[in-house]
This record gives structure tokens, C-alpha cells and sequence, in this order.
């Protein structure tokens, strides 16, 4: 054997023992973690969601609910939950015989599946995932709610990005579909009119 087929031969041994022990590590190449990345997205949005329907409520969660989901959200859509259940608080300060009628978003509204009668999902499931241009993901969620003999099903897409070496849902899209005409985002609803901040200022003068 020549000297160049001995090189070449140490070269592939030295190769297929390096991914070996990537692999006895837990670890895969960086090809291959590419291909993994819509996987661990997806991940992370199946477990927000066995989390949510097994314990379902309207309205903003509780610092108890937050505290079970937190760990699966960005720190910028905590801190928007966070701000409009302040203002939410502050809103009841300032109506304490309930005078006025409240934004039904703070009490009605299911901030991870929808609107009116979505926001009590028992079930769910992962449709699909699509990696975005900009490094994120989006992962479409089919949630189920109403009576086990007669359900009814839509569909929203989670926002899934990298923080701090983690995935996270950063906001959920609600689609357009036969009952509702707009998409809308969750970040939007939470940005509501009448709130400055955590302080409920009421709403603007027409």
C-alpha cells in the first residue's frame, strides 16, 4: 500500500471513529442537527399543549398556571401575559362593583387556542412544521373541543424561536377558517386598547 492510500485510510478510520463518539455522546454533526432543528420545535410545542389541555381555562392564566407554562414560552410573550394581567388587576381596582363591562379578552378568550368557544380545548394534535427564513418555526396545532359524540376542530400555528440555546413558542397565529374571515396573533391581542403598560387607562376618546 503507498504512502497517500495509507493517509487516506487513517483519514476515514479517524472520521468514522470522531462520529461515533458523537453519537456515544448524545451528540449528532451539525448536518444532521440541522435536520433535527423543525423536530425539537415540535417538541416543544407538544408539550406547551399536553400542558394546556390538560388543565384548560380562559383568560389570562394564573402566576400558578404561568408558572407550568412559562418554561415553554419566550421571555417577551411572558412579559406581554404578564403586563395584561396587570392591567387586567388594575382595571379591577379601579371598577370594584363591577360598574363597566370588562374586555372579554381577560376573562373569555383562550390565549393559546381562540376565541368564544375555543378557548377549552381537550385535545390536540401536530399537523405539521415549516422553518421560516428567518431561523423560526411555525408548528400547526389541530385542537378539539365540544361534546366526545360531536367535537369540532381548528387549527393555529405556534411560533417557535431559538433563546438562550432553547426553543420557545414566541406567539400563536389563529387562522382564518370558516368562522373567522382574519388571521390574527396572540402578541397583537395582548396589546390591548385601554392598556398603558400593566396600568388600565381606559380607552382612547372618539
Amino acid at each position: 500500500m503507498n504512502i497517500s492510500a495509507s493517509l487516506n485510510l487513517l483519514l476515514a478510520v479517524a472520521l468514522s471513529s470522531a462520529f461515533l463518539t458523537s453519537l456515544g455522546h448524545g451528540q449528532l454533526p451539525h448536518g444532521h442537527d440541522r435536520v433535527g432543528l423543525p423536530r425539537q420545535a415540535e417538541v416543544t410545542v407538544r408539550r406547551f399543549y399536553q400542558q394546556l389541555v390538560s388543565d384548560p381555562a380562559e383568560g389570562i392564566p394564573t402566576p400558578k398556571g404561568m408558572k407550568v407554562l412559562s418554561p415553554y414560552l419566550s421571555s417577551s410573550l411572558i412579559h406581554r401575559v404578564n403586563q395584561a394581567r396587570a392591567c387586567r388587576d388594575d382595571w379591577l381596582r379601579l371598577h370594584p362593583k363591577n360598574d363597566e363591562k370588562a374586555p372579554s379578552t381577560w376573562f373569555e378568550f383562550g390565549l393559546f387556542s381562540g376565541p368564544d368557544d375555543r378557548g377549552q380545548p381537550y385535545a390536540f394534535q401536530i399537523d405539521k412544521t415549516e422553518s421560516e427564513d428567518d431561523g423560526s418555526f411555525r408548528v400547526y396545532v389541530r385542537l378539539t373541543e365540544g361534546p366526545r359524540e360531536k367535537p369540532w376542530h381548528w387549527e393555529v400555528a405556534a411560533i417557535v424561536i431559538r433563546e438562550n440555546g432553547r426553543f420557545v413558542i414566541d406567539d400563536v397565529i389563529f387562522l382564518k377558517d370558516k368562522d373567522f374571515d382574519t388571521e390574527s396573533r396572540l402578541s397583537e391581542i395582548l396589546r390591548l386598547r385601554g392598556c398603558d403598560g400593566p396600568h388600565w387607562v381606559g380607552y382612547p376618546s372618539r
